[in-house]
C-alpha cells in the first residue's frame, strides 16, 4: 500500500515570537510544502536549540524576539553550519537590514511583514533547489 504522506526532503524550522503568527504560517507553510518536515519555536534560544538537534535546511526567523533575537541566532547558525538557508521575516524596511545583520552576516532573503505569502513560497523554493544543487 502506498503512502500518501510522502517522506519528509528537507527539514524547515520556523522561528517566531508571535504565536498566532507563528500557528498560522505553521499550516500554511504545511499545506503548501507537505514534503517538508516542519519544526517550530518561539524563540532565538530554542530555535537554536531545535537547530541543534534536528540540523533543518532552511531556517525562517523573525528579527525581533525574546532570549535570543534573529540576528544572534542566524550568526550562530552559520558558524555551525554555513550553508543553511536563512529566511528573516521583518517588520523593518528591507533596506535596512544590512545595517541590522552587520559583521558580513547575509540571509538568503529578507521578507517585510506583513508576509506576502507568494513571495515566502517563491524563497523557499529558491533554497530548495539551491540546496538540492549543493548535494
Amino acid at each position: 500500500m502506498e503512502s500518501t504522506n510522502p517522506t519528509p526532503s528537507m527539514k524547515l524550522l520556523l522561528i517566531e515570537d508571535e504565536e498566532v503568527t507563528k500557528e498560522l504560517l505553521s499550516i500554511v507553510l504545511a499545506k503548501k510544502f507537505p514534503d517538508i518536515a516542519l519544526l517550530t519555536a518561539a524563540n532565538g534560544r530554542r530555535g537554536l536549540e531545535l537547530y541543534k538537534t534536528d540540523l533543518p535546511d532552511i531556517v525562517i526567523t523573525d528579527i525581533n524576539m525574546p532570549e535570543m533575537d534573529g540576528v544572534q541566532m542566524a550568526e550562530k547558525i552559520r558558524s555551525l553550519r554555513p550553508e543553511t538557508k536563512i529566511i528573516v521575516i521583518t517588520g523593518r524596511n528591507a533596506e535596512l537590514m544590512p545595517q541590522v545583520s552587520g559583521k558580513g552576516l547575509e540571509f538568503d532573503h529578507v521578507i517585510v511583514k506583513p508576509v506576502i505569502y507568494q513571495e515566502l513560497f517563491d524563497a523557499i523554493e529558491q533554497c530548495r533547489q539551491e540546496l538540492a544543487l549543493q548535494t
